[in-house]
């Protein structure tokens, strides 16, 4: 039985996890070590989710090798969608805070490109990073000359650069600019990312709790970047990539091996495992992911397109 007393050995009923340096290799490619260790929470009834930096369409590629089937959290919880691709939530920076937070990026000396849910924008079709980007993300951005009336339904900017410490200087400047009106936290080392204020990975922590009615002590997280940290802090048990920064790993509960050595599978094997338990579904979790997955287009539509019902 495990010993509750102990501080990070509570219970797990549920799994939080990154995706880009946690779940999957620098080929952006799940692991069969990976695969079977979310078969093996599933097998004991614990809950499994994904947050990530990602559009939605980036998602899809681990929909079917991991047999997703509740909500999963892109843009870092700026959009929520089902794995047909559904959105059920969706949270938009204000058009002012968006055309600020783009004029600050450049005076940072970083290039901004936008996403809105369905597209990616780009005023340079050799924007640093954009060839990786659509590789991972499987689609291409759009050209366009200026984001001006772009603005009105943003849900995430980017600023990148390769200088590192630029990046970090930009990511402290823009959270003391903007405060309660935006988020901003990088989600690598060259990319910070601009969501809306109630859209980052500590919130979607919150509202994994809130949505399925499990303690937030009973949730564990899994990440390797500065964005992972909020979620860390929200939940009962983290554990850090061994990929991740030494200030990233001083956050987290534990530190597993390198995205490149299979320690997604590690962690959940090592940490989770001895500690699981099946989720106790509520009446009213169990009805609220029945009615997402209702919702569903009949004809499998999956171009982001469909309502938005409350989450």
């Amino acid at each position: 039985m495990t010993d509750t007393s102990v501080p990070g050995t509570a219970p797990i009923a549920a799994v939080l996890a990154d995706v880009d340096g946690t779940m999957v290799t620098k080929a952006k490619a799940l692991t069969p070590r990976a695969v079977e260790a979310v078969e093996e929470l599933r097998s004991r009834g614990v809950l499994f989710a994904i947050t990530s930096g990602r559009p939605p369409r980036g998602m899809r590629m681990l929909v079917h090798p991991l047999e997703m089937d509740g909500p999963m959290a892109a843009f870092n919880g700026g959009i929520i969608v089902m794995p047909d691709m559904t959105v059920i939530d969706e949270r938009s920076i204000q058009a002012d805070v968006a055309a600020a937070a783009i004029d600050a990026i450049h005076s940072h000396g970083l290039y901004p490109w936008i996403y809105r849910s369905t597209e990616w924008y780009v005023t340079d079709p050799h924007a640093p990073h954009a060839v990786r980007e659509s590789t991972t993300v499987q689609f291409q951005p759009t050209v366009v000359p200026t984001y001006e009336g772009l603005l009105d339904r943003v849900v995430k900017i980017v600023g990148v650069s390769d200088d590192h410490d630029r990046v970090a200087t930009a990511e402290t400047a823009l959270q003391r600019q903007f405060g309660t009106d935006a988020s901003a936290n990088r989600s690598q080392p060259y990319y910070l990312d601009v969501t809306h204020p109630t859209a980052n990975k500590g919130i979607v922590v919150e509202r994994m709790s809130d949505f399925y009615e499990i303690p937030l002590e009973q949730i564990a997280t899994i990440g390797d970047q500065e964005n992972d940290v909020l979620m860390f802090q929200r939940s009962g048990f983290s554990i850090a990539m061994g990929n991740a920064s030494d200030h990233v790993q001083r956050q987290a509960t534990y530190v597993t091996a390198s995205n490149e050595d299979d320690g997604f599978a590690k962690a959940i094997e090592e940490f989770i495992l001895p500690r699981a338990v099946a989720a106790p579904l509520s009446s009213r979790a169990q009805q609220r992911l029945a009615e997402q997955r209702a919702a569903a287009p009949p004809d499998g539509n999956d171009d982001l397109s469909s309502a938005r019902p409350s989450p």
